[in-house]
């Protein structure tokens, strides 16, 4: 695909990821219907599902025969299109509904199942970070890159925690413990898309989170990878949009993460406290 048609594709995304944004932003602080959609916390409201109606509106004017991945409605049009949209209209739902202010929109489009294309808004601080395959990323139009740490003692990480934790011990409360005593801190923001733009501007410098559904972190995954970072699976293996499992860095860090996670001591083993 050459980059005029990249570019049109994210020019598309990023409109999608603004209409939804003011959205977002009309219903903030007048919630009337909150519920949860089947697990603890796991939470939808109106503003979910308005915000991505306007999403929708712009891809079906636009795009109308690509396929469509959404949080909320699922698969809709032709899944097995060359072109997918993978969306999540308000990713931080828990935060939104507790006007806590630290949510965004995310858009991905995966062409022949790969990430190419993300747009992420955050309408709470004004904050567009946007990318395509090849055209580099940035933050409202200006060039983002990951930060130039390189030793793990020094690093600020960020993670979060899936909506199973409270009946999986596949959760990371060890990791979590383990990395905030060999990091400067870890972060739990309840964002992934938020997340990993922060990895790709330097604010953060590593991620890893587990439990995670596509739509969570496909735009992220080119926005961090156009700013110069590293993505794979846990093992350092490459990584797998459907596995639910991300190792994010700025490429600097991203062995240390690794084997760090890697030394993890059981949750079982910790004492109680």
């Amino acid at each position: 695909m050459s980059p005029d048609e990249l570019q049109n594709l994210l020019d598309i995304a990023t409109e999608a990821a603004l209409a939804a944004g003011a959205v977002l932003q009309s219903y903030w602080g007048k919630l009337e219907d909150i519920q949860e959609k089947g697990r603890p916390g796991d939470l939808v409201t109106e503003a979910d599902k308005a915000a991505e109606a306007a999403i929708l509106d712009v891809l079906r004017r636009h795009v109308p025969t690509h396929g469509i991945l959404t949080e909320e409605s699922g698969s809709l049009g032709e899944s097995s299109s060359e072109y997918l949209w993978v969306i999540d209209p308000l990713d931080g739902t828990t935060n939104y509904t507790h006007q806590y202010p630290f949510s965004a929109t995310s858009i991905g489009l995966l062409i022949n199942g790969v990430p190419q294309v993300g747009a992420i808004f955050d309408p709470f601080h004004n904050e567009l970070f946007r990318a395509a395959t090849g055209l580099g990323a940035t933050r409202n139009r200006r060039p983002i890159q990951v930060s130039q740490t390189t030793e793990l003692s020094k690093s600020l990480l960020v993670t979060g925690f899936a909506y199973d934790r409270h009946t999986t011990a596949d959760n990371n409360y060890a990791e979590f413990c383990h990395l905030t005593h060999l990091t400067q801190g870890v972060r739990r923001d309840g964002s992934a898309a938020l997340d990993i733009s922060h990895v790709a501007c330097g604010r953060l410098d590593g991620y890893w989170e587990r439990g995670l559904s596509p739509w969570d972190i496909a735009a992220g995954i080119v926005v961090l990878l156009e700013a110069g970072g590293q993505i794979t699976a846990y093992n350092g293996s490459a990584f797998e949009l459907q596995s639910g499992r991300i190792l994010a860095t700025n490429g600097k860090i991203h062995s240390q993460l690794r084997d760090a996670l890697k030394q993890v001591p059981p949750l079982s083993s910790w004492p109680s406290l």
